[in-house]
């Protein structure tokens, strides 16, 4: 994922948590917000120190980018997204992460549908 597609500064963290929009599944929290005049989509992660250690937590990490690598085609440009993991993420295979990660997102209505997934 290219440095331009992601959301690294805090300062952009809590203009999105604030003006953004919330949606949850058990396992995902996802924020997201309209970008005026921005052509790409930006992502943002947050997996706690509680998730495990370092390993297990860029692991989670790795796979969210790589799902939502493989999404963004289906998704609206010009958003920000800022993808929170719960604790039952740490047991969960790609292919349940990616299921439960397409569910939040097609909730947020910024996600077309598509029955190839």
């Amino acid at each position: 994922m290219r440095t331009l597609n992601r959301l690294k500064k805090n300062k952009d963290f809590q203009v999105v948590f604030k003006k953004g929009r919330s949606f949850a599944n058990r396992q995902f929290v996802v924020y997201v917000l309209k970008q005026e005049g921005q052509s790409f989509s930006r992502l943002g992660l947050s997996v706690s120190k509680k998730m495990g250690n370092a390993v297990m937590r860029n692991h989670i990490k790795r796979f969210i980018k790589e799902i939502f690598r493989d999404l963004s085609d289906k998704l609206e440009p010009g958003i920000d997204y800022i993808i929170i993991s719960r604790r039952p993420v740490r047991t969960m295979t790609y292919q349940q992460m990616q299921n439960s990660l397409i569910h939040v997102l097609r909730k947020t209505g910024l996600m077309t549908e598509h029955k190839d997934i």
